[in-house]
């Protein structure tokens, strides 16, 4: 029985992002999945984001039947064990004898034919010690700890701990359960006509959850469209579209850290009469943001913000600065495994040095947007707080006017739960989006050069 093309192509991506720190979600739009089959595609993604999803656990029950640590096994074979184990404790539809046989099959084909048997062996006592996908959901919903909570969401304990320490145990247990499920696919609609276009297509679409303009998939392939392909509508997650909309208008434009940019667009779609630059600091992210704004006014340099070669200020400024991500787990679980506490001090002083380079681009009265999509204290409220005290020419304004502004003229559903003291802060599981965190400053005098 060969070994299906899903499988095989499941096993490539999952070995990929382990070995070279890559997004599965990246690798699972890649070329290759043009290849597949849309059934090939729908069982190759859910292969991989559910063994990244729930990994420790299918580590924990995979340990007990090793007979040598997991960190000493071959990344091939374990990689090809954790998808059987998924699919024997998750997948009800998949055949146990259709997942262990492709499974050793693949070790073979990956050149560990030694270590056949040694798979086998495993994966057909699997199902004694492997809990159902049911059965970690409830206990995952009853979890009365931190600890307990950890274990059976598949979550790092240090990262829960935290999230209970700063949210609550409630919302931790939210979080973690919307980081276990399939999230919704919002999209930005670049026309009113595109809504009608795609459903010609057979996409059905449903209204955002979180912003009036924002559509949700119900079903269809939007990537097989001619208005993706024609970039007529974009896959961005609400709260992305969120910070894009609280740029507001402006007549010069800064996007300091603007690969991949989604957000880009979204302020130039807004502000199509507006001079717009876009900064990347590396060149193939550059040249991939240059390809997807080529249709746009959008001006990309590459460089450092730190020494922007573009004179003047501008008006609005967007600081969407690189952080850990872990408002984002449920599309990018590969994070829970690779960060680290100790992580999280290097990642502030960066942001720290990006805002500070950023908060020098601003005119007297422009404003900036900060924006990460991380739940953690340290890139979020305690950069900003550092960089107001070293930066008296600015303020910091209370974002509840800006949502209210959003709300008035019918964009936004609602304002209360997005704020967080003069913040907006987006919680999965609180809401229909990845975590977002954004601030919004405002020079109000010249700088003091003395």
């Amino acid at each position: 029985m060969p070994i299906s093309p899903a499988r095989s192509a499941a096993f490539d991506i999952l070995l990929r992002a382990e070995e070279q720190d890559a997004y599965a979600s990246d690798l699972l739009y890649s070329s290759r999945r043009t290849e597949l089959s849309l059934a090939d595609r729908a069982l190759a993604t859910e292969l991989v984001m559910g063994s990244l999803r729930w990994r420790s656990v299918l580590d924990r029950a995979i340990a007990q039947l090793s007979s040598q640590p997991l960190a000493k096994l071959d990344p091939e074979v374990l990689t090809a064990v954790r998808m059987a184990a998924y699919q024997l404790g998750w997948l009800e539809r998949v055949p146990a004898r259709a997942a262990i046989h492709e499974s050793v099959e693949l070790v073979k084909r990956a050149r560990k034919r030694s270590a056949a048997p040694f798979a086998n062996a495993i994966l057909r006592k699997l199902p004694e010690v492997l809990s159902d996908g049911r059965q970690e959901m409830q206990r995952l919903q009853s979890a009365h700890s931190a600890e307990t909570l950890a274990a059976h969401s598949a979550h790092p304990q240090w990262l829960v701990e935290r999230w209970v320490s700063q949210f609550g145990l409630d919302t931790a247990r939210a979080i973690c359960l919307y980081d276990q499920a399939v999230p919704p696919t919002a999209v930005r609609l670049r026309s009113p006509g595109v809504e009608d276009e795609l459903r010609r297509e057979g996409i059905e679409l449903a209204p955002g959850g979180l912003l009036a303009s924002a559509r949700r998939i119900g079903s269809g392939d939007i990537t097989g469209t001619k208005a993706f392909a024609d970039s007529h509508v974009f896959i961005q997650d609400e709260g992305s579209q969120l910070v894009a909309e609280l740029i507001g208008n402006g007549t010069r434009i800064l996007d300091c850290c603007a690969a991949p940019g989604g957000k880009t667009l979204a302020i130039a779609d807004r502000n199509p009469g507006a001079e717009i630059i876009a900064v990347e600091l590396h060149e193939h992210r550059a040249e991939r943001l240059r390809q997807r704004l080529a249709a746009s006014k959008v001006t990309v340099i590459t460089g450092d913000i730190s020494d922007l070669p573009v004179r003047g200020e501008f008006d609005r400024v967007l600081a969407d600065v690189p952080c850990s991500g872990t408002g984002t787990l449920a599309r990018h679980p590969e994070i829970k495994w690779r960060l680290q506490a100790q992580d999280l001090a290097d990642l502030a002083a960066r942001q720290s040095a990006i805002l500070s380079s950023s908060m020098r681009c601003v005119q007297k009265g422009g404003r900036l947007i900060y924006s990460t999509c991380s739940l953690e204290r340290e890139e979020d409220e305690a950069v900003l707080e550092r960089a107001l005290s070293a930066n008296p020419e600015f303020r910091l304004l209370h974002a509840r006017a800006e949502l209210q502004w959003l709300r008035d003229k019918g964009e936004l559903h609602e304002i209360d739960s997005l704020l967080s003291g003069p913040y907006v802060r987006t919680l999965p599981g609180s809401h229909p989006c990845d975590g977002f965190f954004i601030a919004i400053l405002e020079r109000i005098r010249s700088w003091d050069r003395s």
